[in-house]
């Protein structure tokens, strides 16, 4: 099997690093095309790693997390397009406070997926990967890709849709991204704890515990790629504002990474083939 396409559409720069990164490295090593569309600018992200919150960071973030973007794209060997939307922020108070004019979760679902339209018919993409219906967690420019997403899905193969936008191409599955799972975080946790290490974990837990639940449950495809779980690490590091090394993103070394957790997950929640499930392969049923 060579020859495959596959496209993962996320909203800001460091995304793609967090969901389903050593999958998509494990495939492009593999000589399948992998291409990462980064909807919004990443204009309005804190800068999380305190080693990075000096004089001219935070002024010249857009330019900033471009370049991180390009470090991390290099290395996990995928393509990379932006799509230039302004990244909306995550609101935050009570009440929420109204997003920004002009920014991309106020924007016309409709058109953003004319655009994301011919991005798939440019690329033609065997399979897509988005986020669920809660955007993998309810931010406003999460929540707007799968919306997006789902319309592009539907609308891509339509020669009556924006014929403008090129010739039509039909994508055969459709995946969300499950990368944050309780289970693992709990088993990682557990092995820093037995070494009389502390864990950044708990909180995590803790959120996802009250408010995610067992997310397996819709888990249908679990993708061996561990030998790739270096290239996610470095794709992480790259992303220097976002990615605290002390954090847990980066608290448990990939030998423990590839001990407890050898896996990537997904749903499969759209298909146009036949395939058996569980899976361990996206491209299972492609041919």
């Amino acid at each position: 099997m060579s020859g495959l396409r596959l496209l993962a559409i996320h909203a800001h720069p460091d995304d793609e690093s967090s969901k389903g990164a050593a999958t998509m490295a494990r495939y492009a090593a593999q000589g399948h095309r992998v291409k990462v569309l980064t909807c919004t600018d990443g204009r309005r992200g804190d800068v999380l790693n305190p080693a990075m919150d000096r004089p001219g960071v935070l002024e010249n973030i857009t330019n900033v997390r471009r370049e991180e973007m390009a470090r991390a794209v290099e290395a996990l060997g995928v393509e990379h397009t932006w799509l230039g939307y302004e990244d909306s922020g995550l609101p935050e108070g009570d009440p929420l406070p109204p997003l920004p004019e002009g920014c991309f979760a106020l924007q016309d679902p409709l058109e953003v997926a004319r655009v994301v339209v011919e991005e798939i018919r440019s690329f033609r993409p065997h399979v897509i990967i988005t986020y669920d219906e809660n955007g993998g967690y309810p931010h406003p420019d999460h929540l707007m890709v799968h919306e997006v997403s789902m319309i592009a899905w539907e609308k891509a193969g339509d020669p009556e849709f924006a014929p403008e936008a090129g010739e039509p191409w039909t994508p055969l599955k459709l995946y969300y991204s499950h990368g944050f799972i309780l289970q693992r975080m709990k088993l990682l946790q557990d092995l820093l704890i037995s070494r009389g290490e502390k864990s950044p974990y708990e909180l995590m837990i803790k959120r996802w515990e009250e408010n995610e639940g067992d997310i397996m449950d819709r888990v249908t495809t679990r993708v061996e790629c561990a030998e790739y779980f270096p290239q996610r690490a470095a794709a992480l590091t790259a992303h220097a504002t976002q990615i605290d090394p002390a954090g847990a993103f980066l608290a448990s070394p990939v030998e423990d990474q590839r001990s407890v957790w050898p896996t990537e997950e997904f749903e499969l929640a759209k298909s146009r083939v036949e395939t058996q499930l569980p899976e361990t392969d996206l491209f299972a049923g492609v041919k």
